[in-house]
């Protein structure tokens, strides 16, 4: 590693250190899928409508990627371990808010606030990876956090139907909590400190608001972000449509809501798992453009399947599986490449990417998703659209890339 870790933390091993990174990068997904399955209960108990219940998710998305932007500037000014365990603290502290809230104002203002938290883990646990490794190492350990972190997904609204069903909503925040503490005495115990005092960067607002403007009106930084938002928003218009996709389309219960997240996520694994094995005989743009081909035949079967048949299991869900594959082959390329255009900001880079993403996911949740959820067919429509404007935000990049040389 390129930097030696604080006397706290014990040394850790490479294995180990993808186990910590992805345990952290799951917390986003946690705090997300695990209460999709008690939409309707939460909404029963606290008069909540399905349009305000779906407020609670999209306002958390929208906190998540405004502090997104400081996360990484923050870990560039502070370190690493001191932005994740100050994150965590405050993140069981939303969750246990969660898990008493009484009327839906208050779960509003205690998602608001845990989206202030839940991003640390995933945009300093970026910038670690690229402090410590670089070329093929640091794309096979992004795809090796990429496969572990992949299993959140998929267990998350299985463990909260479990949770519904047995002990009712409010447990699933308390597991949350529960999360929130194991991961802090794990970090706390084990995360290395990867950013040395002699690089880190002054927090002070000119200078910070200088090198915002700096990276923001880099074209070619902004076309990446921009490219892996939506590549991610043409899967997160599945997962956060899973209410309407598993009752209203597929006619199934709380506890079938693994038919959906497993596939997918199976999919994000296993793209993950080929990025990782391809790194050394593919170029990274090589590698973007099959992810992309793999997407477009997802896009074209989804679409051809819905305006022939009606929703029905496996067919509704394998053109989601397909598409991850794809998307999870292309991200890791497409996320390094962004880390490598400002190496002295890489914390500040990977915020401008998780802004990026959180925003968009924030606008498929509380935007697209309720416009399209109603029919599978506008659902495929709009997973081929966030696939091809990821299309073209890659192919301008390319261009600008080029051009610049």
């Amino acid at each position: 590693m390129s930097a030696e870790a604080p006397r706290q933390a014990a040394p850790v091993s490479v294995t180990a250190l993808a186990l910590i990174l992805a345990a952290l990068a799951m917390i986003g997904p946690f705090t997300i899928d695990t209460y999709l399955p008690s939409f309707p209960y939460i909404g029963a108990d606290l008069q909540a409508t399905p349009a305000q219940m779906q407020q609670t998710l999209s306002l958390y998305l929208f906190t998540l990627a405004f502090m997104t932007l400081f996360h990484g500037t923050l870990s560039d000014s502070f370190g690493r371990r001191p932005v994740i365990l100050a994150s965590l603290a405050l993140y069981v502290l939303t969750a246990i808010g969660c898990a008493l809230a009484t009327s839906l104002p208050q779960l509003l203002f205690w998602r608001a606030v845990q989206g202030l938290a839940a991003g640390a883990g995933i945009i300093v646990g970026r910038a670690i990876i690229r402090d410590s490794f670089s070329g093929h190492e640091a794309q096979r350990l992004m795809s090796l956090v990429t496969m572990i972190f992949g299993v959140a997904p998929a267990i998350a609204p299985v463990i909260g139907g479990w949770l519904q069903d047995w002990f009712g909503w409010r447990t699933i925040f308390w597991f949350l909590a529960g999360y929130g503490v194991v991961l802090f005495f794990a970090a706390a115990r084990r995360l290395p400190e990867t950013h040395p005092l002699a690089a880190r960067q002054p927090f002070r607002a000119r200078p910070l608001l200088r090198n915002y403007l700096r990276l923001g009106s880099d074209p070619k930084l902004v076309l990446l972000c921009v490219t892996i938002a939506f590549n991610f928003s043409g899967f997160f218009l599945y997962v956060v449509s899973a209410p309407a996709v598993i009752y209203d389309l597929l006619g199934m219960s709380g506890k079938d809501f693994a038919w959906l997240f497993v596939p997918g996520i199976s999919g994000v694994m296993f793209g993950a798992f080929l990025s990782g094995r391809l790194a050394e005989r593919l170029s990274p743009r090589r590698t973007v453009s099959v992810g992309y081909l793999i997407m477009a035949c997802a896009v074209v079967f989804n679409i051809a399947y819905c305006l022939i048949f009606p929703p029905a299991l496996p067919w509704t869900v394998l053109p989601v599986m397909i598409y991850t594959i794809g998307m999870a082959l292309a991200m890791p390329s497409v996320s390094l490449i962004a880390l490598d255009l400002f190496p002295k900001l890489r914390g500040m880079t990977s915020s401008l990417q998780g802004f990026a993403h959180s925003l968009f996911a924030g606008i498929t949740a509380g935007v697209v998703s309720p416009l399209l959820s109603h029919s599978a067919l506008t659902l495929a429509c709009g997973m081929g659209g966030a696939a091809l404007l990821g299309g073209l935000a890659w192919g301008l990049y390319l261009r600008v890339a080029g051009s610049t040389r």
